[in-house]
This record gives C-alpha cells, structure tokens and sequence, in this order.
C-alpha cells in the first residue's frame, strides 16, 4: 500500500455509514499522511466524492500520520442549525450559520490545543444533547457507551449503532468482493 494515499479501504472501515448518508461525518487516521502527495490524494478524493454530497478534509497533521475527517455538507449544515448545537458553538466562540468557517475554526483548535475539542461531535452527526451532555459531565452519566456517550435516547442510539456496524461490515464486505469505492458512496445532496 502507498501510505502517501488515502487508502480506499480505510475510508470504507472507518466512514461507510457517512459513504451511505447514514451519518453525518467520520473521522479517521491516515498513516504517513502528510505532504504534496498526500494532498494530491485528498483532491483526488473529493474529485470522486463531491459529486455525491461528500467531502474529505485533512484535520490535524500528527507527525507520522493526519486526523482526516470525512462529511455530507448538506447534512452538516442541518445539523449545525438545532438549537442546541447552535447554542454549544456560540459558547466556544465558534462563527455560528457558517459551516465552512466553523469547521476552519474546529482545525484551528485541534492545531493549537492539547485537548481533543468535545464539541467534534456535532460536526460527526452526534446529538447535540448528548454532547452538550459529555462537555458539562465527561464520561460521568452516560447511560450507554457505542458510538458516542449516551446520555438521552438510549434506543434510539442502540439502533444506529447497530445500524453504523451493519453498514460497515456490507460496505466492507462488498468492497472485498467488487473492489469499487465509486459506487459505494451513495449520491445525497
């Protein structure tokens, strides 16, 4: 494997359910990913994602590998308008009604800080009350732990957590067998 590229196998195990439009955004470690090649690959990523409602955005730059972070725009910028996400980024300064500008913000803070910015839920597709939740309290009361820390609707992120798993492993699956990323990322805008 090339470690300057993105590797389409590890976008589909760590991003299927954002590939489907299950989820809102993923995250992920790109061994080596740093420098023009590296670059060159992202471009050639969302060349081949863009026109699907997808994009893939180096983060965080961490030596010998990069904090990349796949995401739907539309589905972002919905989820960044509930009240409470609202609410939580105005707290941390971030420029609210601006998704790009707030996700700008989000690399600045993992550049600059130690601490992993907890508000990086909303920009995965988290609920915002369960953020909120895991900013005021930690780990502290969460009534079930998957996906994200839960500390409202049980059910409900049982289910998608189950849904995310699913996905991952027939995204996983039909990749071995037809080896096409392209038509796995299905078209949401």
């Amino acid at each position: 494997m090339d470690t300057e590229n993105i590797s389409e196998e590890l976008v589909i195990y760590h991003c299927s359910p954002t590939m489907a439009g299950l989820k809102t955004g993923s995250l992920f470690n790109c061994p080596n990913g740093n420098g023009s090649k590296f670059i060159k690959s992202i471009r050639e990523m969302n060349r081949r994602l863009l026109p699907r409602g997808a994009r893939i955005v180096p983060l965080k730059h961490m030596g010998s590998s990069t904090l990349v972070y796949m995401y739907r725009p539309d589905r972002l910028r919905e989820d960044l308008r509930d009240s409470t996400a609202k609410r939580i980024l105005t707290e941390l300064d971030y420029p609210v009604g601006e998704m790009e500008r707030c996700i700008v913000e989000l690399i600045h803070r993992l550049e600059d800080g130690e601490a992993f910015p907890h508000e990086i839920g909303l920009f995965l597709g988290y609920p915002p009350e369960d953020v909120d939740a895991f900013i005021k309290n930690g780990a502290a009361g969460a009534k079930c732990i998957g996906v994200w820390k839960v500390y409202g609707d049980v059910e409900t992120a049982q289910r998608k957590f189950a849904q995310y798993k699913k996905c991952t492993q027939s995204y996983c699956e039909a990749f071995r067998r037809h080896r096409s990323f392209d038509r796995l990322v299905v078209c949401c805008s």
